[in-house]
């Protein structure tokens, strides 16, 4: 995929943070109970971006080292999560923290787990971790069947996105969750998400993501045009709901 994944991000900032989903906070006690997560476990949360992921375990008591190599999503979350005194931010990426041996309990991922090198996030995942410590990777896969505007929805995401269908294959690619846990397959929950949109908000939602072409881009004009038309089809009291699976994966590296 060309260009430097770490900065497709830059020019979308606000946009990621006014209108991507969060978490479920169901999240939480399931760790707790399958991984022996407490508020005293240290968390390092890797490729954190604007905080959406961190926060869910700032609110449980956790130390959170967030670790972000694009300066404009590093500084989004530290905005986010001033009002956290247990949130550090950091200058860094999967395969290079610069975070000390045996520093953390938990590694954590959120959505930018498939721009990662699985290989070298590994390696240093296992530097990091202390002995015991565990890796839990999670994103919210949006649905693209269910409803017509779902379905419309991605029509018009392969028709005008960029690079879409390539985007979209990575986050398919589970094998790439072997090339990091190992030979031990991960554990896997599942939870329900969404998010209800007004007009305004879809857009905000699709100019969030990487693959959607900005305002001079010969395919933004008519990509907006046509996403204004799926949502006057299908809006119900000026609102549309987009659904999600978050996926959740959790287990130790093993070797």
């Amino acid at each position: 995929m060309p260009g430097d994944s770490t900065q497709r991000f830059s020019s979308r900032v606000s946009d990621y943070v006014r209108y991507r989903p969060g978490y479920p906070p169901g999240v939480v006690p399931v760790l707790a109970d399958e991984c022996g997560l407490t508020p005293e476990s240290v968390v390092a949360d890797v490729g954190s971006g604007t905080g959406l992921l961190s926060e869910l375990f700032l609110r449980n008591g956790n130390r959170v080292y967030g670790v972000e190599p694009n300066r404009e999503m590093r500084e989004a979350g530290e905005q986010l999560l001033a009002a956290y005194p247990n949130f550090f931010s950091v200058d860094g990426r999967a395969e290079e923290t610069t975070l000390g041996d045996e520093s953390v309990d938990f590694v954590t991922a959120g959505q930018a787990f498939h721009w990662f090198d699985p290989a070298g996030a590994r390696r240093e995942f296992a530097r990091i971790l202390r002995p015991g410590g565990w890796v839990v990777v999670i994103w919210n896969d949006r649905s693209t069947t269910g409803s017509p505007l779902l379905e419309e929805y991605e029509r018009l995401l392969l028709e005008y996105g960029t690079d879409y269908k390539e985007v979209s294959a990575r986050y398919a690619e589970e094998s790439s969750l072997a090339a990091l846990f190992g030979p031990s397959a991960p554990s896997r929950k599942t939870f329900g998400n969404e998010q209800v949109f007004d007009l305004d908000g879809l857009r905000g939602r699709l100019a969030s993501s990487s693959y959607a072409p900005q305002p001079g881009h010969p395919k933004h004009a008519p990509m907006t045009a046509e996403l204004e038309a799926i949502f006057r089809r299908h809006e119900r009291g000026g609102r549309v709901v987009v659904t999600y699976d978050t996926k959740v994966f959790y287990g130790r590296l093993a070797f």
